[in-house]
């Protein structure tokens, strides 16, 4: 009995030990990785992924997938920033009307998955090419910018030694940890995920489940797409673009189920701290981007491999104890 308690306890946790292990790695290659300089630097960079991953968490959770948040970064970084320089408007109100229209494509999201039935693929594909287009349509393939240099804060701002996205990071992390495991609404997102028609069956609005988890992953994404601009300070329809890969990415590293149903947020943190440490030890290695594309894709199919096994020797070991 203990050596199962203890090997469902290290399986749990792999992805902890995977990211120690590739944070002694890049230790021993790259001297100036354990810099303070540079680790404050990487989780700045991750603090975008990592606020962005609570919301698509809650959408893989239900069985889902949003495809759309790396448009939705795009069209807010071009919105936010043409409000407040093309019609010069405070940075709160910009801010407000960006966050509004993010709900709005969430809820679009939501409704034709969850009303229409379409499949979420299909759905946030759409989403995807219909908001980049119109990024680049509001901002004629151009850069905005111009604007307050107070609004640079957010982005680019620090507490103490520590910068401000990272604290907006744990603290929407803290959050998250809270909603998905003391109340009501977390513990349906797992339902939906795990079975749909016995959650309805007990009783459970699933479709608003799944509309609330296409909402909060755009807000989540809006939020992500604000600090970038304000950490850029200029606006642009291409910041954000292929955002959604590391996302997914770090969600699905960190043990969360592409059927939907099962994972942990605390998992899912080092799903995210992987990506940004491999990305920056990478960079620091001397490689350039294209290198970190192969890398982030080959982790994804091992990542989704390993679950797509996990769940078949489920299967099959609930088949075998049915048997007996």
């Amino acid at each position: 009995m203990k050596k199962k308690v203890t090997a469902a306890w290290a399986k749990q946790n792999i992805i902890m030990f995977a990211f120690i292990a590739l944070f002694i790695i890049f230790t021993i290659i790259c001297p100036t990785f354990t810099n303070s300089n540079n680790i404050l630097n990487i989780t700045r960079q991750i603090s975008f992924i990592g606020i962005a991953a609570v919301g698509m968490m809650s959408v893989i959770l239900t069985g889902g997938i949003d495809l759309s948040i790396g448009s939705t970064v795009q069209l807010i970084n071009v919105i936010c920033a043409a409000i407040m320089v093309s019609y010069g408007a405070s940075a709160v109100i910009a801010v407000l009307v960006s966050i509004i229209l993010a709900l709005i494509i969430g809820l679009i999201n939501g409704v034709l998955i969850a009303k229409v039935h379409i499949p979420p693929i299909i759905v946030t594909m759409a989403s995807m090419n219909v908001v980049n287009g119109a990024a680049y349509l509001i901002s004629g393939g151009q850069s905005i910018f111009g604007f307050s240099k107070d609004f640079a804060i957010m982005g680019q701002g620090y507490i103490g030694i520590i910068p401000i996205p990272t604290i907006i990071m744990f603290v929407i992390f803290a959050v998250g940890a809270f909603v998905l495991n003391m109340t009501i609404f977390g513990r349906n997102l797992y339902a939906v995920g795990g079975n749909a028609e016995a959650t309805r069956l007990a009783g459970t609005n699933v479709e608003q489940v799944q509309i609330m988890a296409y909402v909060a992953s755009s807000f989540f994404a809006s939020i992500a797409g604000l600090l970038m601009l304000s950490r850029l300070m200029s606006g642009t329809a291409n910041t954000g673009k292929g955002f959604e890969f590391e996302v997914i990415t770090a969600v699905v590293l960190g043990g969360v189920s592409v059927n939907g149903g099962s994972g942990r947020l605390f998992s899912v943190i080092f799903g995210v701290l992987i990506i940004g440490v491999l990305n920056n030890g990478l960079t620091l290695m001397g490689m350039n981007t294209y290198w970190q594309h192969i890398f982030n894709g080959i982790v994804l199919v091992i990542a989704v491999g390993m679950d797509c096994i996990s769940k078949r020797r489920s299967s099959i070991i609930k088949v075998a104890d049915d048997s007996e």
